[in-house]
């Protein structure tokens, strides 16, 4: 199998045209590798709400989403920021298609639950459903994908991109996870940690 390669886009790391556009050029400078991008949004998820006067709260680094909070959430999601992550690299060359974890079922959720806290309409995924995903990827698109989902009955649910990313490269047999964000890294003693083993990894947990 060639490289296929799943990039999560998260935190303030591409905010502007400028980082699409290196990131278009190194996915053309490898035309045998099949990619695809998987993104967050949390900063404009938390200047939404707030325009709408909703509170942001977060338990465990997770945010709490009740049912007033889904359609913004997911307006921003899955149309703005995923329209324009799609028309940015559109522009400098690549085919993309835009989805969601709706498309297709391609993530089947259920209420996370943690440490007996409620965090309304947070999902978990359950089910990876990477057709749709791999078709886009083997025709030569690069399927744009917002990780709003839905549960068994089509109530959509927000789901932390870290984590949708992780289940769809594991379902799909990606040979590469690829996370860009704009925080460092993992610390340890003022430095930053160059490689992990899963039993350091589980440790700093």
């Amino acid at each position: 199998m060639s490289q296929r390669l799943l990039i999560k886009i998260g935190g303030r790391a591409f905010e502007q045209e400028s980082g699409f556009q290196e990131l278009a050029q190194a996915i053309r400078s490898l035309p045998q590798a099949e990619f695809g991008i998987l993104h967050g949004g949390g900063a404009e998820i938390s200047q939404a709400l707030k325009d709408h006067g909703r509170p942001t709260q977060f338990i465990d680094g997770i945010r709490v989403t009740q049912a007033e909070d889904m359609a913004i959430i997911e307006n921003v999601l899955s149309k703005i920021v995923n329209q324009r992550i799609a028309a940015w690299l559109s522009k400098h060359g690549l085919t993309c298609r835009r989805m969601s974890g709706k498309t297709d079922q391609l993530f089947l959720v259920e209420p996370l639950t943690k440490t007996g806290h409620d965090f309304g309409f947070v999902g978990r995924v359950k089910q990876v459903n990477g057709n749709g995903v791999l078709a886009a990827m083997q025709s030569g698109d690069i399927p744009v994908i917002s990780p709003i989902s839905g549960d068994a009955d089509h109530n959509s649910y927000n789901v932390n991109a870290d984590t949708a990313a992780a289940a769809l490269a594991a379902a799909i047999n990606c040979t590469g996870l690829i996370f860009v964000t704009d925080v460092p890294g993992v610390m340890d003693s003022g430095g930053i940690c160059q490689t992990l083993t899963e039993k350091k990894a589980r440790d700093y947990i």
